[in-house]
């Protein structure tokens, strides 16, 4: 049974990042199982923005029992663009974010398995984890409660989803690949930029704001804050 991140009403354009309404038009291409047994459709929206278009791939395999597979990819743009990396965060986690996000619409199982590694060193990083493998890993953030509810809750979904427990995420294995469930790939980035904002914009401007109380108390001649 294939598992799906339910869509959104909304998606973020590949182009310019600007979230809009989806409005998919549909067209169909070939024959609905032609011999390869894959029925292929075209689905193409405007971003009401920046006025570029999105196509991307449908492809979705019968099975003799049970549901069907479906594969989407963005075929236009190449390339999907993400929000910049934030300042502070160390070059390898950069790396592996800009590689995953520059072969998503290529190899969406290579995106996920940079992503994954990414998202690990991430949580080693900044979160201080103590398990070994991606799928404690993740657990272990959730269940300690320090991030807020719902970046936590769609922490656990990419987990879930992913299911990474069939297959544990170690650290000398994070970078494997392995099969991907339709839109994990994405969710992985969206998650990905969500702890950035959360890690290091969020944290450096509350530092900003400690230091700016802290200037104030000392002029007042009040001890500053720990």
């Amino acid at each position: 049974m294939t598992i799906r991140f339910p869509e959104p009403p909304t998606i973020h354009c590949p182009h310019c990042r600007v979230a809009f309404v989806r409005e998919w038009n549909v067209t169909r291409i070939g024959i609905p199982a032609d011999a390869d047994r894959v029925s292929r459709e075209i689905h193409d929206a405007t971003c009401p923005s920046c006025h570029r278009h999105i196509i991307k791939l449908v492809e979705t395999v019968p099975h003799a029992t049970g549901d069907p597979d479906t594969v989407e990819r963005i075929i236009h743009p190449r390339s999907v663009g993400r929000p910049p990396v934030p300042t502070g965060v160390p070059q390898p986690i950069v790396r592996d974010y800009t590689e995953a996000a520059a072969v998503l619409t290529d190899s969406p199982r290579a995106s996920a398995a940079l992503s994954r590694r990414c998202l690990q060193n991430l949580l080693v990083e900044k979160a201080g984890v103590k398990c070994k493998n991606l799928d404690d890993q993740i657990q272990e953030v959730f269940v300690a409660g320090d991030l807020p509810t719902k970046l936590g809750e769609d922490l656990d979904a990419a987990r879930v989803v992913g299911n990474f427990g069939a297959h544990p995420i170690k650290s000398k294995s994070t970078g494997e690949i392995v099969e991907v469930e339709p839109g994990e790939a994405e969710w992985n980035l969206e998650i990905l930029d969500a702890l950035f904002d959360f890690f290091y914009v969020q944290e450096e401007k509350r530092q900003q704001r400690r230091d700016a109380l802290n200037a104030k108390l000392k002029d007042a001649g009040k001890k500053p804050l720990r």
